[in-house]
């Protein structure tokens, strides 16, 4: 495959002005739900077989979302791309002003391999609704669901409109050496410097969906029976390999113990007295992960779990949930990175404040999660801590929605997306001014004089 050439194809396409129509862009949509269904089986047997993902999570994370953002954008595609009247100065008499969304033009997609296919799918659904020509390059880390992707855009369209790269580094390396019109990254930070490098020397424009250590706050006055049962489900979803998992819980000292009693029989209920042997959990992505997560456990006071199964049919494994002591301090080796595992550490505070210091003390992260009844506590940490996004008395759901944008702040990325926050992030807002020749008031014009200085301070104040 020509990259170079390949990109350069969707330039040319993209001038043909053949994504400009919306009946065009909507018919698209059409095409890429049906395909999406049609292949609805290979999506499972490929996530099963690149992270042991049961169809049932499988929908509810990566197809199911992925086909409603389809049809959330398909309602409302009419509206986000029509001209929008907008008011006009008194100074700018006779004219009327409007905005126009125009696409950028060619996209560049690169996303991850913990949901690797919603994470490439949803913003290629967005980008098309935009009107933009679309090159995705999912991660070589989930090469079952990188095929799957691949057959399934062939199916539907041309390489001109929507191309798939396959492959690893090189492949990434020879994409960020071309000019795009945009970029769309999905990853960790070290990576996103790379990308963002790549993108200054042509000046393009990025979108950043990064990750961090998201805290969760559990507070005296929650429910501690309703935090555990939530908490452990966003830990534990995608096995921890999820940018917006909690990373490390903060708890008031008074109900520290009861909440790690109340986790552990959660853990129980949802995976039964072996997770490992649970076939509905999801495994780590590769040998590499499989090992650092087991690193971070080494020497470390382990509260629950800590257990670890090889598995036979890939080169990784289960790392059983698992809850670590830690203290204010914040030593222990998890809470040295961003986890991406099913390892909590669990950190006591005395009082509010500690918990929001430690918070402050570190990186934006992308969440934050709350739990408490105090209407106080959820102003306060909102007016103290600064994050993407989150949730108070829940976990994850807050980027399930199409009526809020989902994205972070500082180290855990830029931009947004999700519902109208998609259109918006992939198309440019022209400002117009269509001016009548009828009259044109002389005031802005040379010679200046007294006279005109006083209408120009009437009218623009």
């Amino acid at each position: 495959m020509d990259i170079q050439q390949i990109v350069q194809r969707q330039h040319d396409y993209f001038a043909t002005g053949a994504t400009l129509d919306v009946k065009g862009r909507l018919a698209a949509l059409d095409r890429l739900r049906a395909a999406i269904e049609k292949y609805e089986g290979e999506i499972n047997a490929a996530l099963k077989a690149d992270l042991n993902k049961s169809p049932f999570e499988t929908y509810m994370c990566e197809t199911g979302l992925t086909l409603s953002e389809i049809s959330f954008m398909k309602s409302h595609l009419r509206d986000f791309a029509a001209k929008k009247r907008v008011r006009t100065p008194i100074a700018q008499f006779p004219s009327k002003s409007y905005v126009l969304k125009e696409p950028y033009g060619c996209v560049l997609i690169m996303s991850p391999w913990n949901y690797p296919f919603m994470l490439t799918m949803e913003p290629l659904a967005d980008a098309i609704a935009a009107g933009n020509t679309v090159i995705l390059k999912p991660s070589a880390y989930s090469p079952a669901t990188s095929s799957v992707i691949n057959r399934l855009i062939a199916s539907v369209f041309p390489e001109e409109y929507v191309a798939v790269v396959e492959g690893g580094r090189a492949e990434n390396q020879s994409l960020l050496e071309q000019q795009f019109d945009y970029i769309f990254f999905t990853g960790g930070t070290t990576v996103a410097r790379e990308v963002m490098a790549k993108a200054a020397k042509h000046l393009t424009p990025v979108s950043l969906e990064l990750g961090g250590k998201s805290p969760c706050i559990v507070d005296e006055t929650a429910n501690i029976k309703v935090a555990a049962k939530r908490l452990a489900f966003g830990k534990f979803l995608n096995a921890g390999q999820t940018c917006v998992a909690p990373d490390y819980c903060l708890v008031d000292r008074k109900v520290r113990d009861e909440l790690v009693e109340e986790l552990k029989k959660q853990f129980q209920r949802m995976l039964g007295q072996d997770p490992l042997a649970n076939d509905h959990f999801v495994r780590i992505i590769n040998r590499k992960h499989y090992n650092r997560l087991q690193g971070l456990l080494e020497g470390e006071e382990i509260l629950y779990g800590g257990g670890h199964r090889d598995d036979p049919d890939s080169d990784s494994g289960w790392i059983a949930p698992t809850l670590v002591a830690d203290t204010l301090d914040g030593t222990s080796k998890p809470m040295g990175e961003e986890i991406f595992g099913p390892i909590l550490p669990i950190i006591p505070y005395d009082g509010l404040d500690q918990a929001i210091h430690f918070i402050n003390r570190r990186e934006k992260p992308l969440a934050l999660y709350l739990f408490t009844r105090s209407q106080r506590i959820k102003e306060r940490i909102l007016r103290s801590c600064s994050f993407g996004g989150g949730c108070i008395n829940d976990t994850i759901i807050h980027l399930a929605t199409h009526h809020m944008g989902f994205g972070g702040v500082g180290q855990s990325g830029m931009g947004s997306y999700h519902g109208k926050r998609s259109f918006d992030t992939f198309s440019h807002y022209r400002a117009i001014v269509d001016k009548a020749t009828w009259l044109d008031l002389p005031m802005r014009y040379q010679p200046y004089t007294g006279w005109k200085e006083k209408l120009v301070r009437m009218f623009v104040r």
